[in-house]
């Protein structure tokens, strides 16, 4: 039976696996995400995906379940046959500190190598708020690029990505 981080959840505990983002229960999450992207972020400068535009068959979404609860959430979304984009990663506040982003961010990976794709990129905020994201992506092998994709320069964001 593991431990994360020493917070008395076990592994046993935890179920990540794709499902609908329209799901009733997912509701938290998402306001929570939303808030957090709105909290110091420009407008111009937020590129979430809205939840219903997430039920794509180019996207991958996954949630995570401790004991049943969502607590965290993420996506992949498919930028051609090989490249593909982490979107919406977030786990709920109260949760934080127990290894949850990580596991997700593992999850999500192996989904993206399932389905074919050999290179993530990413795009994240440049505010303080950020920062723990931005080095969990380091650990995990993410390094800084020029915007991909659809975007821009922006100085509110900061551009990874990695082969997988």
């Amino acid at each position: 039976m593991d431990r994360m981080a020493g917070q008395g959840i076990t592994t046993q505990d935890l179920r990540m696996a794709q499902e609908s983002p329209l799901a009733g229960d997912l509701a938290l999450l998402f306001q929570r995400h939303n808030a957090d992207m709105h909290a110091d972020t420009p407008p111009e400068s937020i590129h979430m995906i809205p939840r219903e535009a997430l039920v794509s068959p180019a996207i991958i979404f996954c949630v995570a379940r401790l004991s049943g609860l969502p607590v965290a959430m993420g996506a992949i979304k498919r930028l051609d046959d090989r490249h593909g984009e982490l979107k919406s990663m977030h786990v709920l506040t109260e949760y934080r500190g127990r290894g949850l982003s990580r596991l997700m961010l593992h999850h999500l990976i192996a989904e993206a190598k399932a389905a074919g794709l050999q290179r993530l990129s990413l795009e994240t905020g440049i505010q303080p708020t950020f920062i723990a994201a931005r080095q969990l992506y380091q650990r995990e092998g993410f390094a800084e690029c020029g915007p991909f994709a659809d975007y821009g320069p922006d100085p509110n964001s900061v551009f990874m990505t990695r082969t997988i």
